[in-house]
């Protein structure tokens, strides 16, 4: 029997995007670069049936699923694509009315030892982030971005009942589990299909 792998990942990277609508094939993937952090939340609370005054049976209730990023900045034009936004003669807004499209998500964690771990959520939609900002002192500080989305169930090919997040693991170097992830999440295939990924430190 293998050993399994209890190393942490010391990083995150590879932030990527494909608009999706109903359907689960992408157009295009964009990635968004410099992401900072991001958590997935995926809360699950067991419910209790009683009779004779004791547990009679037990159920697992999964609540949403849902994603909070932090990056260095979410680029104007990737804001107009996740959440709907409209430009006109230069000028891009948001309103009551706007319409997020459905997009899947990929992001990877980073080991120290150069292997990796793909997280995939096959369909979701973003909301607005807040807008802030900090008068500058005098000392030079950069800001950072969150925003957030909602997860829901999807078909993805292979499994037998609807999904709403995927994990891969890659060694090294390696990259089948990343492709095979991509084409689950994405239906087209990772640019660099087939092209290993260089170490962490290389």
């Amino acid at each position: 029997m293998p050993e399994k792998n209890y190393k942490s990942s010391t990083g995150v990277d590879e932030f990527h995007y494909g608009i999706i609508g109903d359907g689960s094939t992408a157009e295009s993937v964009e990635r968004v670069k410099f992401l900072q952090t991001i958590t997935v939340e995926m809360p699950q609370e067991p419910v209790r049936a009683y009779g004779d005054n004791i547990t009679a049976e037990m159920a697992v209730n999964s609540g949403n699923i849902s994603i909070t990023a932090g990056f260095h900045k979410v680029p104007l034009e990737d804001k107009q694509k996740l959440l709907g936004w409209e430009t006109v003669d230069g000028i891009t807004a948001t309103g009551s009315n706007d319409n997020p499209p459905y997009v899947g998500v990929i992001f990877t964690k980073t080991f120290q030892d150069g292997s990796r771990e793909y997280v995939g959520l096959p369909k979701g939609m973003f909301t607005r982030p807040n807008v802030t900002g900090n008068t500058k002192g005098e000392g030079t500080e950069f800001t950072s971005e969150e925003i957030a989305a909602q997860f829901m169930d999807r078909v993805v090919e292979g499994f037998s009942e609807e999904k709403s997040a995927l994990f891969a693991y890659d060694p090294a170097g390696e990259t089948t589990n990343r492709d095979a992830l991509y084409l689950k999440i994405f239906g087209i295939p990772h640019p660099d299909a087939g092209t290993p990924t260089e170490p962490e430190g290389a």
